[in-house]
């Protein structure tokens, strides 16, 4: 049976424009992705690849200067680009959530663990005081939160990286979110820590049938954790499928040069191989030649796709 579709990002083109006599420049090109109900999907790339600008592009919170310039986002088969900001900040946090990478910096560290989580539950759920306070200590139980009467009433810096983001994860799906974006949410915290948080994120995931997208430059976690893999460079996906396909039979020169270079404990430390050169390279070549060709066939003219702030 085929399931439902989540998220759906087609032919999405972004651009920054720096200044108004500076010509605009793509950085993302013609990105399509599809999202499952309750699947997780990776997408993997290299620091600057274009990974979490996909991400903030769905959220609504790019710099300024990044602009749409074509293509569609639809979320639970609703045009996500056509909602006020207003009606966008409605379903953020409750029906999409986020998982940061920097758990420090993304809690308040002026409140209290409990207040932030009760600040979701009562924004989103308009639940009263008591019942957040009620709800707040069930998550942090269910992200198994050692004391979570004393967490409570605790500031972040107080707790360790690996709690901290179990609170981001408990707050993540205090609403039972539709979609999870997960941007490189364990790049933060030691290996062991980080297994245990995947673990919890997976067991959360398949309990609350959330689809979750994944960023993440790590392939280890990807073989661990997804369902369907986007492998992207210079804001294009160049290959995508399921996590057996793309381990067992990588189509995309870049994706095999990736497996390659990833430290293995069965392969010694002198036999890690860089990505080569001509590889990437080759793709943003590529990348050049596609934009010369997309500017030149809807040219800088024209109006790009406008799309309120959230503000």
């Amino acid at each position: 049976m085929t399931m439902a579709t989540c998220l759906a990002i087609e032919h999405l083109h972004v651009a920054l424009r720096a200044g108004h006599r500076r010509p605009a420049k793509l950085i993302l090109r013609g990105i399509d992705l599809r999202i499952a109900a309750g699947e997780v999907h990776a997408l993997v790339g290299e620091s600057g690849a274009g990974k979490s600008m996909v991400a903030r592009t769905v959220l609504g919170i790019t710099a300024p200067g990044i602009e749409i310039v074509a293509g569609s986002v639809a979320f639970q088969g609703a045009d996500w680009l056509a909602l006020s900001a207003a009606d966008r900040r409605a379903h953020l946090g409750r029906d999409i959530a986020l998982i940061p990478q920097d758990p420090l910096t993304a809690l308040n560290p002026v409140h209290t663990i409990g207040a932030q989580v009760a600040d979701v539950l009562r924004l989103h759920l308009g639940h009263s005081a008591e019942q957040a306070r009620v709800r707040t200590l069930e998550l942090l139980e269910a992200v198994q939160i050692r004391s979570p009467a004393t967490v409570i009433r605790q500031y972040p810096h107080e707790l360790s990286g690996g709690m901290r983001q179990r609170v981001l994860i408990a707050m993540a799906f205090a609403c039972k979110p539709k979609l999870i974006i997960a941007d490189e949410p364990t790049t933060a915290l030691d290996v062991t820590v980080q297994r245990e948080v995947l673990r919890l994120l997976r067991d959360l995931q398949r309990d609350e049938g959330a689809a979750v997208l994944f960023i993440t430059h790590n392939l280890g976690i990807v073989a661990k954790l997804a369902d369907r893999v986007s492998v992207i460079h210079s804001g294009r996906i160049v290959e995508h499928g399921g996590v057996r396909q793309i381990f067992e039979t990588p189509r995309s020169d870049y994706t095999r040069a990736l497996f390659a270079a990833t430290p293995r404990y069965d392969r010694p430390a002198d036999a890690l191989l860089p990505i080569e050169a001509d590889v990437t390279d080759a793709l943003w070549t590529e990348a050049r030649a596609y934009d010369e060709g997309w500017w030149a066939s809807h040219g800088p003219a024209k109006s790009p796709r406008k799309v309120a702030a959230h503000g």
